[in-house]
């Protein structure tokens, strides 16, 4: 009989090092819906009425009714840590108290609206440039947060939303922060629903209610922000069902991860191509690398080109991607060498932007992938109108196949 392998030593004790820290970390619980006015304070505050019934230490941090009374009532009886006063440009404002919060330190605290982005321009200078940056020294520290935040604001939606509602977010987070969360509680309301609370004055004062329903708040956004929601929800409980499948013991064998490639240039179509990307791993549950090839051409650059190609692949990262540059005189074949090192299944491009007479002069990378015999599967990306903006799903294909940025959400 075989003698059974021995664990690595040093896999263990990174193991335990990590249980350790996480224990230590608290714990992050997201209040998660589909569009404001939706509940997700509301729904936030009657959780925090039960936990201090209950007995536990919990602190209002901040909390941000936006007028309305059934909100502003319901903090009633809540401990409240005081706001920071801001002034910013001639005006005074209130924020979240970081360093307040960190004194009193409650085993939770209730910070509102995770997407925030905080004054850095203010007076006195916030330590972090966004609110997600704060609830993460928080959640370092050992207090555990609740928070709310709408599907618009993630960041690999950022396209499809802009697509959807011709409107894009200027205030986004990572994915890995919603990703990481412990706890995400959908909040869901029909749209009809909705729209019957904005009329009725309880999601924005009266003056800004025409304005809301001519531009983001009309019936098919609200069907299709809520469809991204409850999916977005739906990809978590899938992750986990996998990540439980892993853990236990089981006859099934279980395939290695597909791993794909995403090829960028320093062009207006790179990050769609990223946030294409993200979506496309979330659904296959499949590892992702960005790549960028530094050729001849690239290198005559200027700047700002070279500046927005450093750009793209941080957002990769920020995504969860591995970001990879290449040296090599041919793009098409630097990408597919790297792609053979690495195992890689498919190669995911944008689409020529070169066409007629200017095709047959000089291939575009895209043409010389599809055209090439090498056994890989290749997604060629149609660019969506209006630049960088994108609305669709990735879509499977087989090799070679031409994959146009469909016009619904995922």
């Amino acid at each position: 009989m075989a003698e059974p392998k021995r664990p690595n030593p040093d896999q263990l004790l990174a193991r335990v090092a990590g249980d350790e820290a996480a224990a230590r970390r608290g714990r992050l619980r997201i209040f998660f819906g589909a569009a404001a006015g939706v509940g997700k304070t509301y729904a936030m505050l009657q959780a925090a009425h039960a936990a201090r019934t209950a007995g536990s230490d919990l602190v209002v941090g901040y909390v941000e009714p936006h007028g309305r009374p059934e909100t502003e009532q319901l903090l009633d009886g809540l401990e409240q840590l005081p706001f920071l006063t801001l002034r910013y440009r001639g005006l005074t404002r209130r924020e979240f108290d970081l360093d307040a919060a960190l004194a009193r330190r409650p085993v939770t605290l209730l910070v509102d609206e995770l997407a925030h982005s905080n004054l850095v321009d203010g007076e006195p200078r916030p330590r972090h440039a966004k609110r997600w940056q704060d609830v993460e020294e928080l959640l370092d520290s050992g207090i555990s947060v609740w928070t709310t935040l709408n599907v618009q604001h993630l960041e690999s939606l950022n396209d499809v939303v802009a697509g959807i509602t011709g409107i894009r977010q200027q205030e986004t987070l990572p994915d890995g922060v919603f990703d990481q969360a412990e706890d995400v509680e959908l909040i869901d309301l029909p749209p009809d629903d909705l729209l019957a609370r904005l009329h009725a004055g309880k999601v924005y004062a009266g003056e800004q209610v025409d304005t809301a329903t001519e531009r983001f708040f009309r019936k098919p956004n609200l069907l299709a922000l809520r469809e991204l929601a409850l999916r977005r929800t739906a990809d978590r409980v899938d992750a986990a069902a996998r990540e439980y499948s892993g853990d236990v013991r089981s006859s099934r064998p279980w395939l290695a991860r597909d791993r794909f490639l995403v090829a960028v240039s320093p062009d207006d179509q790179a990050e769609q191509l990223v946030r294409f990307g993200k979506r496309f791993a979330d659904g296959l549950d499949a590892e992702w690398i960005v790549v960028s090839v530094e050729t001849p051409a690239l290198l005559r650059l200027g700047e700002a080109e070279r500046n927005r190609r450093v750009d793209v692949l941080r957002l990769a990262e920020s995504l969860g991607a591995e970001a990879v540059t290449l040296d090599g005189p041919s793009a098409a074949a630097a990408l597919l060498d790297y792609a053979r090192l690495r195992n890689v299944t498919r190669i995911v491009v944008g689409e020529a932007k070169r066409h007629g007479w200017r095709a047959l002069l000089r291939r575009s990378t895209a043409t010389e992938l599809v055209r090439r015999p090498h056994g890989l599967d290749v997604s060629v990306i149609a660019r969506q109108p209006g630049g960088a903006r994108f609305a669709g799903s990735p879509t499977q294909r087989r090799s070679r196949s031409r994959l146009p940025a469909p016009a619904s959400p995922p």
